[in-house]
């Protein structure tokens, strides 16, 4: 024969209370960091096209690594074209096929590579760029997905990569480029990609310690849950032989 059994009204509410608490604990924990991993994603993500420009030493310096938070950021630059411009292939311009033309704009003792326009092939009256300039371009990081260079003797590359272009200018490039908002004569306003996608990884860290404090606060709770079916088991009774 078995009896049930309680325990007592004060213990039994003292661990009911300690298991809201640490449930309560560790969800708000989990969600502030959870929100923390949101808000990351959100600042990489975030529109900055259309706010005010500023000078681009404002932003970063010509040995600064490449701002990410500052994509799409419209800066201003000043300074005197030089040589070295090209071409790169496959951009589109709505549903056209064509190319950027690119130029360096030395800028103090850098330069920075600047898309001055689209044009549906490479023409090199279109890319010559001579005497000083005021720029004003949105921020972009140079790509880099290792695409092959068809010919690298010719004025045509793939991609926007610094480590190409700096063999091709007499002095430092800065880790960026810029997309004019005002193109060159005879080419066409070059589009761009506005809104950056977040990477997969950002703020992951957050993510986890989120779920982390989650495990945790389903632990208490299973916890007490155990205590309570432990210390509310029957207890066998002695039976008189």
């Amino acid at each position: 024969m078995t009896a049930p059994r309680r325990p007592g009204l004060l213990t039994d509410l003292g661990a009911a209370a300690l298991a809201l608490v640490l449930v309560g604990i560790a969800g708000w924990l989990g969600l502030w960091q959870y929100d923390a991993w949101q808000a990351q994603r959100t600042a990489e993500a975030r529109d900055l096209t259309d706010v005010a420009p500023v000078p681009l030493t404002d932003v970063m310096g010509s040995n600064d690594p490449f701002p990410g938070q500052d994509v799409g950021r419209p800066v201003e630059l000043s300074g005197e074209w030089i040589d070295g411009g090209f071409w790169v292939r496959d951009r589109t311009l709505g549903d056209r096929d064509g190319f950027w033309a690119v130029a360096p704009l030395q800028v103090d003792e850098a330069a920075v590579l600047v898309v001055r326009g689209w044009a549906e092939e490479p023409d090199p009256t279109l890319l010559a760029a001579t005497g000083t300039a005021d720029v004003t371009g949105w921020l972009q990081a140079p790509e880099g997905s290792l695409v092959t260079d068809d010919d690298a003797n010719d004025d045509v590359f793939p991609e926007i990569r610094v480590a190409d272009a700096v063999q091709r200018v007499d002095v430092d490039l800065y880790s960026a480029y810029a997309v004019s908002q005002t193109p060159e004569d005879g080419l066409e306003a070059a589009e761009l990609e506005a809104l950056p996608n977040p990477s997969r990884f950002t703020g992951i860290r957050n993510l986890l310690y989120a779920v982390e404090w989650w495990v945790f606060g389903a632990f208490a709770a299973f916890i007490w849950w155990r205590w309570r079916q432990d210390a509310t088991a029957p207890v066998p009774l002695a039976v008189d032989g």
